[in-house]
């Protein structure tokens, strides 16, 4: 590991001017292209304090050995150059998206004398028109299947095109219509490149002016009673229709645009990119890349742009672009797409109306696309037992954590303070296993505290367990401040035992404080065989009890990534009991109060009465009249309403005036007014 201030240069020799800047490993090879509109600015930012730097910058300048730029004369000039580094040295620490190649498009070989429509994957060739990616390459067979009905261009490879024209004999599709079969003279190569042409226009978008000639030719036909002919242009429109429909509209002033999403969190990032064409959907594709460097939403776009149109020229990039951040050098990538295009860009964040409402659509297609890789990556049973191992040694554990629970904390405001248990078995989530607290100690928000008082529940449970099978004695269930009471009662209720099982580590979502927390709630209890390790979510730092400095696991670790997932989760589920918790209490009224009154007797009294504020002013002998109210019950309910504070009048939403008392209510609206009070 090499020490920056090894290989810093001098002050003033960096210029003061736009660049592109390379790090090199002690071997010489490139791990990380940068540009910057100062130099001097940029450089002077890795050469500060390491424990200043993201953590993934700390790694890359002390894997690096030296450091080189060049000086260009515009930052239009630099993002060029970038570009081009990035592809010749592919650097290690320079975000990379794959699965760039593996998404079919449909191309046409304007190139060839008698241009073929095929499925091509791989590198853009010169000459050749293309129209997508499309997401699969059977989508692209159905559509061109109904377009060569109407287009009969060639589909065949040179070989069958070669042994056609030898025998004199076209294939199947020149007899039935699907192709004009230039290998054996039916049309000339110009003719045959007009359909090519014909082809290319309607998928660009522009269907209109053609579907409506098609319409013409059909009245026509039928007006001078050639009927079958007018039936064949009938169903070539029908067709043409067909293969527009497979392309639903979605943007109704036919704009030509890209449209690029992000889902990121920590470690990973997906884009997910539409292409629409003359207002309709024309390809969709997408990425998963590991977030190596320091790289916020707006570095990604960037970097999504330079992969879309670094090789890209002329219609190929869209009048339009738009995006959910704009990249920080927006002018200069302006600049340089106008250049790529020969015509001015649109590159902005779309604010209203159908583009941000097609740009939502596009963000959760990222986001599912981020689930499902992150799905089959959990799902492999290699990956899985890596990720424990290389746990197990970087806590330098005695065996892989076969079973890890992590607990997390959630509250608004120091209101509603509940925790989350997760488990994990197998590196896969046990949900039947999940479990939820309430902080019962204390009132307020402390974390540290809460984290104590629950992992002290969850683990008590464990021994109480443990005294009944006889693992446990009962002197150690005194020293652990329980006593056998509850063991007996947990006996007798028939429950399953929950907490019956110990986990090889436990997690906390948080630092120092939280892990200190739950190593002393567990030596309390007199457990010393059960790891403790927390996940600080801002730098993904892996804390120990009693370490003043943080674990580091690698930034491609496959164990660093369960334990996010781990703590992601539990953070999910304390979030989802706390929002249903402060649910249930803001819309709690006095009724609730009554210890054994269901929602059924609730009801039915509200609907006795018209509403609490009646019910209120009732008597015990007239709460006694309601069905399934008892005397018990009604002197109880009485009592819990007599305590309660009046609720304020009932007003209108509609028109805002106080709602009389004496005015007749539905029964909707008295249980929901009952309800609120």
């Amino acid at each position: 590991m090499a020490d920056p201030s090894s290989y810093r240069p001098e002050p003033g020799q960096i210029p003061d001017s736009p660049g592109v800047y390379k790090f090199r490993d002690e071997h010489r090879r490139v791990i990380y292209v940068g540009k910057a509109k100062s130099l001097r600015q940029r450089l002077a930012s890795y050469f500060q304090d390491i424990a200043g730097l993201h953590p993934r910058t700390a790694t890359m300048v002390t894997t690096a050995a030296s450091v080189e730029w060049t000086v260009v004369s515009t930052e239009v000039e630099a993002l060029q150059l970038e570009y081009s580094w990035i592809k010749e040295f592919d650097p290690r620490f320079n975000v990379k998206y794959r699965d760039d190649k593996s998404y079919p498009s449909l191309a046409v070989t304007m190139n060839e004398q008698y241009p073929r429509v095929q499925v091509m994957r791989g590198p853009k060739k010169k000459g050749v028109r293309y129209f997508g990616p499309y997401g699969h390459a059977w989508a692209i067979r159905e559509t061109v299947d109904l377009m060569l009905r109407v287009f009969p261009v060639r589909t065949c490879s040179a070989g069958v095109f070669k042994r056609s024209a030898q025998i004199g004999r076209p294939c199947l599709l020149g007899y039935i219509g699907k192709c004009s079969a230039p290998c054996v003279g039916r049309v000339t190569p110009e003719e045959h490149r007009e359909l090519a042409e014909d082809f290319c226009d309607f998928m660009a978008g522009r269907t209109g002016t053609y579907l409506t000639r098609l319409e013409q030719q059909m009245h026509e036909a039928a007006e001078e009673m050639e009927y079958e002919k007018a039936a064949r242009l009938r169903d070539d429109i029908g067709a043409l229709r067909r293969a527009m429909e497979k392309n639903a509209v979605v943007l109704a002033d036919a704009t030509d645009a890209d449209l690029i999403a992000v889902a990121e969190d920590e470690l990973e990032a997906a884009v997910q990119i539409f292409h629409v064409r003359g207002g309709r959907v024309r390809g969709q594709r997408g990425w998963v890349t590991d977030k190596v460097e320091a790289v916020d939403t707006a570095g990604l776009v960037e970097h999504a742009l330079q992969q879309l149109y670094g090789e890209e020229k002329g219609e190929a990039v869209p009048k339009e672009v738009l995006v959910p951040v704009l990249p920080e050098d927006t002018g200069a990538l302006g600049e340089w797409l106008a250049a790529r295009r020969g015509s001015n860009v649109s590159l902005r964040v779309p604010q209203r109306g159908d583009k941000k409402a097609l740009m939502e659509t596009v963000h959760r297609n990222a986001q599912q696309s981020l689930a499902l890789h992150k799905t089959k990556r959990a799902s492999d049973l290699t990956t899985r037992s890596r990720a424990l191992e290389e746990i197990a040694e970087a806590l330098e554990l005695d065996g892989a954590p076969l079973r890890i629970e992590c607990f997390d904390i959630s509250h608004l405001q120091g209101d509603d303070v509940v925790a989350s248990m997760v488990v994990f078995e197998d590196g896969l989530a046990r949900k039947s296993e999940y479990r939820r607290f309430q902080i019962k100690s204390f009132e307020g928000q402390d974390d540290v505290r809460s984290m104590h008082e629950v992992v002290s529940r969850r683990f008590r449970r464990y021994l109480q367990e443990k005294l009944k099978t006889g693992e446990w004695s009962p002197e150690d269930a005194q020293d652990a401040g329980d006593g056998g009471s509850a063991v007996g009662a947990a006996d007798d209720d028939g429950r399953p035992k929950r907490f019956a099982y110990p986990p090889q580590l436990v997690v906390v979502d948080g630092g120092q404080p939280q892990v200190a927390a739950a190593k002393r709630a567990l030596e309390e209890l007199g457990i010393d065989d059960v790891a403790v390790c927390g996940l600080a979510k801002r730098l993904e730092e892996v804390w120990l009890p009693g370490e003043d400095d943080p674990v580091v696991l690698p930034r491609t670790s496959e164990g660093l990534y369960l334990l996010q997932r781990v703590r992601d989760e539990a953070h999910r589920f304390a979030i989802q009991y706390q929002r249903n918790k402060r649910g249930k209490r803001l819309k709690s009224g006095p009724l609730d109060e009554v210890p054994g009154l269901g929602e059924s007797r609730k009801q039915a009294l509200v609907k006795h009465f018209g509403s609490v504020k009646k019910l209120r002013q009732a008597t015990i002998d007239q709460i006694c009249e309601v069905p399934g109210i008892g005397r018990k019950t009604a002197e109880t309910v009485a009592a819990a309403l007599a305590q309660a504070p009046p609720a304020g009048p009932a007003v209108n939403t509609a028109t805002g005036e106080i709602m009389e008392d004496e005015a007749p209510a539905p029964a909707g609206a008295a249980s929901e007014r009952g309800t609120e009070q």
